[in-house]
């Protein structure tokens, strides 16, 4: 499986977290999450997707369910234990190579094909309940789960009216 959107979309979720903390503007509009929470959030979905095709990889059964990235709780553990926005970057990064390493030479096809059942939340809105192809988790993070995050820290960069923030 080719890797190269996944690296790209790594690339550009991890300059965008970059330049919003060089920034010093992390303040999000009401009800929207700071840029450390994102970045939690991609830390658990990561860690998520890193279980299923290491589960997948070592023969055994396992599903992959989003909801515990959503987990408020959660997230703000994820950053305390990460040692926080530097923390969580360097998570990110290496995650990311590990992801690019099952998605590419690590897994063979077959692997890629197996079906494991999928249960994924946007928010409070259930978008899959069913078994999915673990490439098709692998090749969502590429084409969903870093380009919605990375979005998001770009916003954080922004003011009101859609013009950038400067210090």
């Amino acid at each position: 499986m080719d890797t190269t959107a996944l690296r790209h979309a790594y690339r550009a979720l991890l300059d965008a977290a970059a330049a919003v903390a060089d920034s010093g503007h992390r303040s999000p509009p009401a009800g929207e999450w700071n840029a450390d929470q994102i970045l939690a959030h991609v830390t658990l979905i990561n860690a998520a997707t890193i279980t299923a095709a290491s589960a997948v990889a070592g023969g055994a059964n396992t599903t992959y369910d989003n909801r515990i990235a959503l987990d408020t709780w959660t997230i703000e553990r994820v950053i305390a234990l990460a040692g926080g926005n530097v923390g969580l970057r360097g998570r990110i990064r290496l995650q990311g190579d590990a992801l690019c390493a099952l998605g590419g030479p690590a897994l063979s096809e077959a692997e890629l094909d197996t079906l494991v059942p999928a249960r994924l939340l946007s928010r409070d809105t259930l978008l899959v309940d069913q078994p999915l192809p673990l490439r098709d988790s692998i090749t969502g993070l590429a084409e969903v789960e870093l380009p919605g995050p990375t979005k998001q820290l770009l916003a954080l960069l922004r003011d009101g009216r859609g013009a950038e923030i400067t210090a």
